[in-house]
C-alpha cells in the first residue's frame, strides 16, 4: 500500500473570495500528476477543513471526484457540516470508483471550534486492501481513551490535521506532534501519517504549524522513526505491514504489546 501524504498552502476566505471548495480544487489539481503511480488500494490523505463550511453533498462529490480521478481511495479531510440539530466537524472515505465507504466526525473539538461545531459520535474505522485503519481529526489523535473505542487495534491511524499553535513560531508544535506519533506508532504498533497544512511566516492568521509526516514503529534507523514532509507538497510512502507484523509478533513475545485495547487497567 502506498500512503499519499499532503502539506498544501492554506488559502483563507480573503483570498479567493466565496470559493469554499477553493483549497481542495487547488490540491487537485497538484495530485493529479500522481495518478499513474496509485493503485485502487492505495490512499490519498487530505488535511482537516479541506474545504470551507458546506452541506455534505457537495463536499462529497468532490472529494469522490477525486478519488475517481486519482483510481486510488481518499481520506476526505474534514469539514464543518450540520448533522441534524447538530453542527459537526465531519468527513469522508471515497474509494477509487467513487463510492463513499465510511464517515467519521471529530470527538474532540479544540479551543475556539467548540464554539462553531459539538463532539461528534462516529468513530472512523474503515478496511482497506485487509488493513484496519483508524482515522482520528487533528485533537482527537492526542486522547489515548479513543483507541479503547475501537474493536480491534488499527495497522494504520491517519490524521487530518490544521496544527493551529498559539506559538510564534512552529518549531514547539511539530516537536510535540513528532514526539506524539512516535509514540503511538510504537505503543500500538501502528504506522501513523498525518496531513496538515503548511507553515506561511507571513501569514499570522491561524497560522499552521506544517507538522505532517509518517510515524514507523518497525524501523531501527532513529531518523525514519518519523519522517517529516518538511516543505514538500506531498510525500509518498510505502507501507509494510509484514515487517509491521514481524514488530508485533517480536513485542508480544516479550510481553511488551496488547493484542487488543484494554478496557480497564488493574
Amino acid at each position: 500500500m502506498q500512503l499519499v501524504l499532503v502539506q498544501p498552502q492554506f488559502m483563507h476566505a480573503g483570498d479567493s473570495g466565496a470559493q469554499p471548495l477553493r483549497n481542495l480544487d487547488a490540491l487537485a489539481r497538484q495530485l493529479e500528476p500522481c495518478a499513474a503511480q496509485l493503485a485502487a488500494d492505495d490512499v490519498v490523505l487530505l488535511p482537516e477543513h479541506i474545504v470551507d463550511e458546506l452541506p455534505r453533498a457537495p463536499y462529497a462529490t468532490a472529494v469522490c471526484d477525486l478519488a475517481r480521478r486519482l483510481g486510488c481511495h481518499v481520506v476526505g479531510g474534514s469539514h464543518h457540516e450540520q448533522s441534524g440539530e447538530a453542527r459537526v466537524n465531519a468527513g469522508i472515505v471515497s474509494d477509487a470508483r467513487g463510492q463513499v465507504i465510511a464517515e467519521y466526525e471529530k470527538l474532540r473539538p479544540y479551543a475556539d471550534e467548540r464554539r462553531r461545531v459539538e463532539s461528534g459520535n462516529t468513530l472512523g474505522e474503515v478496511s482497506i486492501a485487509g488493513r484496519r485503519i483508524l482515522i482520528l481529526v487533528c485533537a482527537d489523535f492526542w486522547f489515548s481513551d479513543v483507541f479503547q473505542r475501537v474493536q480491534q487495534l488499527p495497522d494504520l491511524v491517519l490524521v487530518p490535521a490544521y496544527s493551529v499553535s498559539r506559538k510564534p513560531k512552529p518549531d514547539y508544535s511539530r516537536e510535540l506532534w513528532r514526539h506524539l506519533a512516535i509514540a503511538r506508532a510504537y505503543e500500538f504498533g501502528v504506522y501513523v501519517g498525518v496531513s496538515d497544512w503548511a507553515h506561511v511566516p507571513e501569514v499570522s492568521w491561524r497560522q499552521p504549524s506544517a507538522v505532517a509526516g509518517l510515524a514507523n514503529p518497525a524501523t531501527t534507523d532513529v531518523a525514519e522513526l518519523f519522517v517529516p514532509l518538511g516543505d514538500d507538497l506531498m510525500r509518498s510512502f510505502t507501507l509494510d505491514f509484514d515487517k509491521l507484523a514481524a514488530f508485533r509478533a517480536d513485542r508480544l513475545a516479550r510481553g511488551f504489546f496488547w493484542k487488543s485495547p484494554p478496557t480497564s487497567v488493574r
